[in-house]
């Protein structure tokens, strides 16, 4: 059996120490003090090791069941969702209009990595609400605004995003589903949807359905895509649900994980749908959602990896496996515990450098999200727009190798079911799939984003940087910091340098390393991260009264990163400048 404990010393930590939430300028953020944030975070800490941890076994163990065209959540589900519900957790930032408590986003996205690590199939179904909320508060018209809105907030009803067909993934212009104009300005949808998670369960009284259909008539490929509100059951002008719309669950795939949440077949009949925003401009509407999502996945990367971490190191402190070769530790036992070998120490370093420098860039990326939306700040919206496919796709790739990591800490043990590593691993390897498989988040980053406002974003990250190594170069305590991070940054320079040069004669060159260009980048931000923690702690300790053991332990940890984890960039920028002759040389019938 698994335990989880929310690791609200380091969220303060990240909160107030490095990013200084209480005392910037964007509205909401002067309320975020101390006490505050710290009972918010207590309070859902209670709440996932008390409710939602205990049930993560139980739902990867009992999965999901149609019954009579009703999907039927595991043991103790429903119950868990009412608490939640009650607590208004649903609800954290979202719009007070509709009955949320309006506060910035980051604390949402604080909140979030608790519930995502105590239960991430549990936390996906208010997690996909949101993301349907989200959509609606920005695209949709008053009305609709007014109809869905309060009951999507509370959680009385639930939402999904519907974009994957059979036949079409990633490239969302081949979609078949259709949609025909009635003469009262509703639509009949009809088509199929596959991976739709939360498509269906018994835990909320209807569940808002987002579309992606085409118009009959509209533009080919994508440009003819729009996006429809379609409502399990059909609700009146006066908000009562009524009968049940022509939508329905095929069938509830089997997957490798997240186990607890209803993946579904959603078939559409003739299913009476409501334009959300306009003709053919659905994908702007989705991008909403979406955007909002890759975000929250790079969130549950990295709380999969906090979880397995806890775990492993548990395991390491009590298994006792071996004498340490330099002395006994354990004298009056049989061997001394697994955390004195060098390796197993290498091992949870890794995972410990990872996990608590991705809180930082989330967090990080989640007060931008709030800087842009509050101060309307184009700048901090670009950067976030830069950097999201970093954040979903670096942060999967490395927490599903961290969580690996923790199973490996127990030997033979965590590839037993009964040890509870097995569904971290499992439920973490969908996190590198699904809101765009990395490989696109690659490209993505690669072919829009560094050229998006004529490279202005990217130019400004850089400047960030070397800003920070500039401040602190002199600063001896900083050393082990600063010269690591600046080499890394110019190695992402030189690979940004290298798509100019042979991007545009060949771009297979580009695009071959986009991968590595992914990771790089990533490796910068998390060390920008660590330096950024390191001065902090570093100033911390510099007064009385200091937690010493806290922050002596962030500053080697962060000296841990920069030394063992930042150096990879020199290989990811060796192999970006190999080009595409090696990757492309096999003609396709020769694999």
């Amino acid at each position: 059996m698994t335990t989880y404990t929310a690791p609200t010393k380091d969220m303060q930590f990240v909160l107030h120490d490095t990013l200084g939430v209480a005392a910037q300028d964007v509205p909401g953020y002067a309320d975020l003090d101390r006490d505050f944030t710290g009972a918010i975070l207590d309070a859902a800490g209670q709440l996932a090791t008390d409710v939602l941890h205990p049930l993560n076994a139980v739902g990867d163990r009992e999965g999901c069941r149609l019954e009579n065209g009703v999907v039927r959540t595991p043991t103790g589900f429903r119950e868990a969702f009412d608490q939640v519900r009650e607590g208004g957790w649903t609800a954290l930032d979202a719009d007070e209009a509709y009955g949320g408590q309006g506060l910035p986003y980051v604390m949402q996205t604080a909140v979030g990595e608790i519930l995502s690590s105590a239960n991430m199939a549990f936390n996906m179904y208010q997690g996909l609400t949101h993301g349907a909320y989200s959509a609606i508060h920005v695209h949709g018209t008053e009305a609709q605004k007014a109809k869905w809105l309060p009951k999507m907030v509370s959680c009385e009803w639930t939402g999904t995003m519907n974009l994957t067909e059979p036949h079409a993934g990633t490239d969302l212009g081949m979609m078949r589903t259709k949609a025909v104009p009635q003469e009262d300005g509703t639509y009949r949808i009809t088509g199929q949807k596959i991976f739709i998670s939360a498509g269906d369960h018994d835990m909320a009284e209807n569940i808002v359905h987002l579309v992606l259909a085409k118009i009959q008539g509209g533009p080919e490929g994508i440009k003819g895509v729009s996006l429809f509100i379609v409502p399990k059951r059909l609700v009146d002008e006066d908000g009562n649900v009524g009968e049940r719309n022509g939508v329905s669950v095929g069938k509830i795939e089997e997957k490798m994980g997240i186990h607890g949440n209803s993946t579904c077949v959603m078939n559409y009949d003739e299913a009476e749908g409501y334009l959300l925003g306009q003709e053919h401009k659905g994908m702007r509407a989705m991008f909403t959602m979406m955007n909002e999502a890759r975000l929250g996945v790079g969130l549950q990367g990295y709380a999969q990896a906090e979880v397995a971490y806890q775990n492993a190191l548990a395991y390491a402190l009590d298994r006792l496996q071996g004498r340490d070769v330099t002395g006994t530790k354990n004298p009056d036992g049989p061997a001394d515990p697994l955390i004195v070998h060098p390796d197993i120490r290498r091992n949870l370093m890794d995972q410990k450098s990872f996990v608590e420098g991705a809180r930082a860039f989330t967090f990080w990326g989640a007060s931008m999200i709030d800087r842009a939306h509050r101060n309307d700040d184009k700048a901090a919206d670009g950067l976030i727009s830069l950097l999201t496919p970093i954040i979903k796709g670096f942060l999967t790739d490395k927490g599903y190798e961290s969580a690996t990591n923790a199973q490996q800490v127990y030997g033979g043990h965590g590839y037993i079911e009964e040890w509870g590593m097995s569904q971290f691993v499992r439920d973490a390897r969908i996190a590198m799939i699904y809101e765009g498989a990395n490989g696109v988040q690659a490209l993505d980053l690669v072919g829009r984003k560094l050229a998006q406002d004529g490279g202005k974003h990217v130019m400004a990250f850089f400047e960030m940087v070397k800003a920070f190594c500039k401040e602190h170069g002199e600063d001896e305590a900083m050393r082990g910091i600063v010269e690591p991070l600046k080499d890394a940054s110019k190695d992402l320079q030189a690979a940004g340098m290298y798509f100019m040069q042979e991007g545009m004669k060949n771009p297979n060159a580009a695009l071959s390393g986009s991968y590595d260009f992914m990771h790089l980048f990533g490796h910068v931000c998390l060390g920008l991260m660590w330096g950024r923690m390191a001065k902090a702690s570093l100033d911390a300790l510099a007064q009385d009264g200091a937690d010493r053991d806290f922050h002596e332990a962030k500053v080697a940890t962060a000296r841990y990163y920069m030394a063992r984890q930042l150096p990879a960039t020199k290989m990811h920028l060796g192999r970006i400048r190999t080009g595409a002759e090696t990757v492309m040389a096999l003609d396709s019938t020769a694999f």
